[in-house]
């Protein structure tokens, strides 16, 4: 199995961070997912990575060839019109990667395509992006993918196909033994600092040694922990510690994305941190206070731009 034909939608931070080595790799085997305005603007902007500006060739509907993998790096309220402007793409053989934040994002896209089209991924990668222009070191993120259980030296066909791809393209990764375990770890970190940074205002900066900040984040996360013992995944205080190592080496004023999308104006993925964590501690019967603390602070923050934008004085 070797994949020759990749096709991308989302060029927004994550997609990014794929676009210009595979594009670099497979030439016009590469193409970007985009309809409408949006395509029109790639076609005639761009995005600029980097320093450079970047035009990537944008896919054809009428287009018969064969999609070897597609990656989704779209917003999370995206997703579901994401599994509809990708069907023209999805083959017999199609692999769909979908590094969106969550925790179930697989699970929508198997709902639409089955569990055969599905290879488990994530991001770790600190990206800002402001008016379709960003800066970031590729070497220092990276995306994880694999089956949900790994094996090293016994990956499954389809892994192995997407990591010779990434090698030979030179796209920073890593496949995790236990995927699930990886996802719901990220899941915890994305929900204790994207919320914690959007609801005040904070960079990732105020985690460097910041006793309240850390306060309010561990509080998210370990809230997030404790649903995940409920299912089974064998996540831990251990996992909490870590990560403050990890935030220590992210550079003062970046910012998470829903952070981003606050001062941008624009609506945020809060249903699907806050809100998820608040839907499955009902369903696992664990209080999530923080959660809740999280969702109202930020809605009321949505609240504010929507009211904006119908030009409320």
């Amino acid at each position: 199995m070797r994949i020759q034909n990749v096709k991308l939608i989302g060029l927004g931070a994550m997609g990014c961070f794929f676009a210009p080595k595979l594009k670099a790799y497979l030439g016009d085997g590469f193409k970007i997912i985009a309809n409408g305005e949006r395509a029109d603007r790639l076609r005639d902007k761009g995005v600029v990575i980097n320093g450079e500006k970047c035009i990537f060739d944008i896919a054809d509907v009428d287009d018969k060839e064969d999609t070897d993998l597609i990656i989704i790096a779209v917003k999370g309220y995206a997703l579901e019109q994401a599994m509809e402007d990708i069907r023209p793409y999805v083959g017999e053989k199609t692999l769909i990667m979908s590094v969106l934040n969550g925790v179930d994002s697989e699970d929508v896209v198997a709902k639409h395509y089955g569990w055969e089209h599905v290879v488990y991924s994530y991001m770790r990668v600190s990206i800002v992006m402001v008016d379709g222009v960003t800066n970031f070191d590729p070497k220092v993120g990276k995306v994880h993918f694999g089956e949900s259980k790994n094996v090293p030296g016994q990956y499954s066909e389809r892994v192995n196909a997407i990591k010779d791809l990434f090698d030979k393209s030179d796209v920073n990764y890593q496949i995790d033994e236990d995927m699930e375990r990886g996802i719901w770890f990220k899941f915890s970190c994305n929900v204790g600092e994207n919320m914690t940074c959007a609801m005040l205002g904070i960079p990732f900066g105020s985690f460097h040694g910041g006793t309240y900040a850390n306060k309010i984040r561990e509080s998210g996360m370990r809230e997030v922990i404790a649903i995940a013992n409920k299912k089974g995944i064998a996540l831990s205080e251990d996992d909490v510690t870590a990560q403050q190592a990890m935030l220590n080496t992210i550079p003062f004023e970046n910012k998470p994305s829903t952070l981003q999308d606050l001062e941008a104006g624009k609506l945020t993925e809060v249903d699907m941190f806050a809100g998820k964590v608040i839907e499955l501690g009902e369903e696992y019967g664990v209080p999530t206070p923080m959660a809740r603390m999280y969702y109202d602070g930020i809605k009321a923050k949505e609240e504010v731009i929507l009211a904006r934008a119908k030009g409320v004085k």
